[in-house]
């Protein structure tokens, strides 16, 4: 018997300090070192997009992934990319923690396309009050004190 999986996950972490150090031209070329890490690791990457101090990645997670173990190996790879390249020249790493929600197939269109127009959706929100609203919306108790 074959096994089935539909494992999709809306992942959510911001630069150390919520430091707005991700330039835009340079986004790029770190959403395409992302997109190479999840392809060696059997998921598929649905959306990638950012604003200065944070990352939305919408992506089918492999069964044999553990989230956790993909999160700390896009951080890792991502943090050695830029640093080697030098595409971020005042980035001083991520955070220590991240967001991710599983997500149903139907969902999966509005979240590419939320996920797609965060330079438009920021101009309104910042990424804590963003933020915020995903841990409400998904019903996870935290303490505000770890979001500043």
């Amino acid at each position: 018997m074959s096994t089935y999986t539909q494992l999709i996950y809306h992942i959510v972490f911001s630069t150390k300090h919520r430091e707005p150090t991700l330039i835009k031209d340079h986004r790029p070329r770190l959403f395409a070192s992302i997109n190479q890490l999840l392809t060696n690791k059997n998921c598929l990457l649905y959306r990638i997009n950012g604003v200065e101090n944070h990352l939305h990645i919408l992506t089918h997670v492999h069964p044999t992934v553990a989230i956790s173990t993909l999160v700390k190996d896009i951080k890792l790879a991502s943090h050695d990319l830029i640093k080697e390249e030098d595409i971020f020249p005042n980035f001083h790493g991520w955070q220590d923690g991240y967001g991710a929600f599983s997500e149903t197939i139907k969902a999966k269109e509005r979240l590419m396309n939320y996920i797609k127009n965060q330079e438009e959706h920021h101009r309104t929100i910042s990424f804590v009050d963003e933020y915020k609203t995903l841990l409400k919306e998904y019903e996870i108790e935290f303490d505000p004190r770890y979001l500043l």
